[in-house]
């Protein structure tokens, strides 16, 4: 029987013409309590293959047979987090949890500085997204990789596993950004733990542990090289804003993140399709769902540039007179910017003057 099952699976995986073993995989659905009518082989070979499986799957007959269209890789099955979803997954809950319980705890509680832990978690997550983007790049060169189309490929070649160990620690980096909601709940920076925020941590982390889990290298390295290297820009400005207001004249390009990043979104939606419409062998689901992301990445961060940037606020609209919070410029409870973390050093300033207790 086992014979018979590898060759379903090579047939699914496209090593073997279907055609030409087509009489071998009707002996596999009577085995398994099964019959193929001779008008039945006239449908499509997808259609037969489908049938075969899962008449196999639930049949009466005391077999266990498991066939999948994309098996998980072998290589990264003992590395850390790996073997199981369920450390993502708790990972994540626990996430959840502390965002609905850490406004709770700091409700009564003085908002923490934590200026020197931003410090050096800003920059350290700058020295790994440089990391892991130098490494992609590196080593997609030395593998030939193309920037259309590229499959995976499973083997132990050096530039392979180097590839999909970067993947890895992009994973990884996932599950570190956790810490940037946790410090704006430590801060007390609530308006900036937004819908865009949370949807964003929370399913990277979960989607790249499903991508390396079964496709930790070809078209997978192509947004991985693009986003850390943009993390790189992104935790840098951060680091810097953390260095205090002096540093705020240095720090004018914020808005063009957010530029940069709509791009990506977009050059991953055209990378996608071009592959879907040229027939790359790569997962056509995955290049689906990969689009479907991006364009919500899109609706969001438009949404979030077009508050932050474009729109004029409500009080100079109706002539009103702005409220300040510290050197924020809130009108009608609506921040000027939801993420301007420059002000979040110059108002850790203001209530330094004020005689709030800093605690790190």
């Amino acid at each position: 029987m086992k014979k018979y099952i590898t060759l379903i699976a090579c047939v699914l995986r496209k090593k073997l013409d279907p055609h030409k073993n087509i009489k071998r995989l009707i002996k596999i659905s009577r085995i398994c309590g099964s019959t193929l009518q001779h008008t039945f082989i006239n449908v499509s070979v997808g259609s037969i293959l489908i049938f075969t499986a899962v008449t196999c799957g639930f049949s009466s007959q005391p077999l266990k047979l498991t066939v999948t269209l994309l098996p998980s890789d072998k290589r990264v099955q003992h590395w850390p987090m790996m073997s199981s979803p369920f450390p993502t997954l708790a990972i994540s809950c626990l996430y959840l949890i502390f965002l609905w319980a850490g406004p709770k705890y700091m409700q009564d509680r003085q908002p923490y500085t934590l200026r020197k832990t931003l410090i050096v978690y800003n920059f350290s997550m700058v020295v790994l997204n440089f990391y892991i983007a130098k490494e992609l790049l590196i080593a997609s060169r030395a593998a030939g990789y193309s920037y259309l189309c590229q499959p995976v490929n499973y083997s132990n070649d050096v530039n392979e596993v180097r590839i999909a160990s970067a993947l890895w620690w992009y994973y990884i980096s996932k599950g570190v950004e956790f810490l940037d909601t946790v410090f704006f709940i430590l801060r007390k920076k609530f308006n900036q733990v937004s819908f865009l925020h949370v949807y964003h941590h929370c399913t990277m982390f979960i989607l790249w542990w499903i991508g390396i889990k079964w496709v930790p290298g070809g078209q997978s390295f192509f947004g991985a090289t693009i986003n850390s290297s943009i993390h790189v820009l992104m935790y840098g400005y951060y680091g810097l804003a953390a260095l205090g207001p002096q540093m705020q004249k240095y720090l004018w390009w914020k808005k063009y993140l957010t530029i940069i990043q709509m791009i990506q979104f977009h050059v991953t939606i055209g990378h996608a399709g071009h592959s879907l419409y040229t027939g790359c062998p790569f997962p056509c689901w995955m290049q689906w769902a990969l689009i479907g992301y991006a364009v919500t990445f899109i609706i969001l961060f438009a949404n979030f540039y077009y508050h932050a940037y474009r729109r004029k606020p409500a009080s100079s609209r109706k002539g009103g007179k702005p409220i300040t919070n510290g050197s924020s410029v809130v009108a009608n409870g609506h921040s000027k910017a939801e993420e301007e973390e420059e002000d979040d050093e110059e108002d850790n300033g203001t209530r330094q003057k004020k005689g709030r207790a800093k605690r790190e």
